[in-house]
C-alpha cells in the first residue's frame, strides 16, 4: 500500500514504523504544521494518488481532514478521538463523495473483543437487576480527553441493554497507554473485566488492518464491523 499518514506523533511514528517493516509505502506525512491554516484543496492535492489516510491528529482537525480525503478520493482510517459530535457531518461529507471511511474510538483488535465480552455480560446482567455497573479507565497524563472514547464506547454498549447512563471514572497519570475496566457490583459480589495495553502497538496494527480492509469500499464503517468479518471468516 501506498499511505498518507496526517498526524506523526507517537502513534503516527509507531504506525510509520510497522508499514515500513510490512514493506508497505509511506507517500506523505502531514504534521499539524504542515495542515495548520490551510485551505482544504491545498490540502488534499497531495494526498491524491494515496491508496489510503490514516489519521491520528486532533479532533479539531478532523472534520477538515475528512474533507481533504474524500475531496482527493483517499480512503481514510480515522484513529482521532474527539469529535463524535461531527459523526452525522463526516457521513455527509463521505457520502457527498462516494467514498470511504473507517473509524473507531480504539483499533486495538483485543478492545473491540473486550467491547463483545462487556456487550454480552451487560445483556446477561440485564435480567438480574441486583449489581450496579461502572467503568473505569485510566491513560497517561498527555491524553486530552476526558473520558476517552473507548469508555464512552463502552459506555454505550452497557446502556443498549442495562437502560441507564453508567457512571465513568477518569484518570490520567503518569505513562500508562490505557486501562479500562468495567464491573458489575452488588452486596455480595462484585463481577469485573478488564483490558490494559501494554503499548500502542496494538492501536497501530488495528489501523493498519483497517487500511488494507478498507481499500476498494465505499461507505462509513466502524472498526467492529471489520472485526466481525474477520471473525466470520
Amino acid at each position: 500500500m501506498r499511505l498518507a499518514l496526517i498526524g506523526h506523533g507517537a502513534m503516527g511514528k509507531l504506525i510509520e514504523k510497522q508499514a515500513h517493516k510490512a514493506g508497505d509505502e509511506i507517500g506523505l506525512v502531514m504534521t499539524s504544521k504542515h495542515s495548520n491554516g490551510r485551505l482544504v484543496a491545498e490540502l488534499a492535492d497531495p494526498l491524491k494518488g494515496h491508496d489510503v489516510a490514516i489519521d491520528f491528529s486532533v479532533g479539531g482537525a478532523v472534520l477538515t481532514n475528512v474533507k481533504a480525503c474524500m475531496r482527493a478520493g483517499v480512503p481514510l482510517v480515522e484513529g482521532t478521538t474527539g469529535w463524535q459530535n461531527r459523526e452525522l457531518d463526516v457521513r455527509r461529507i463521505v457520502s457527498e463523495h462516494n467514498g470511504a471511511l473507517v473509524y473507531a474510538a480504539n483499533f486495538s483488535v483485543g478492545v473491540n473483543i473486550f467491547y463483545k465480552i462487556t456487550a454480552r455480560a451487560s445483556e446477561l446482567m440485564a435480567h438480574l437487576g441486583q449489581y450496579e455497573a461502572f467503568i473505569e479507565e485510566h491513560h497517561h497524563s498527555r491524553k486530552r480527553d476526558v473520558p476517552s472514547g473507548t469508555a464512552l464506547k463502552l459506555q454505550e454498549l452497557m446502556a443498549e441493554h442495562l437502560d441507564v447512563d453508567v457512571q465513568i471514572a477518569s484518570t490520567r497519570a503518569g505513562q500508562a497507554p490505557g486501562t479500562h475496566r468495567v464491573g458489575f457490583d452488588s452486596s455480595a459480589d462484585q463481577i469485573t473485566i478488564t483490558h490494559m495495553a501494554r503499548s500502542r502497538a496494538g492501536f497501530a496494527a488495528g489501523a493498519l488492518m483497517a487500511a488494507r480492509w478498507i481499500v476498494g469500499r465505499k461507505g462509513v464503517y466502524e472498526f467492529s464491523e471489520v472485526i466481525d468479518e474477520i471473525i466470520e471468516k
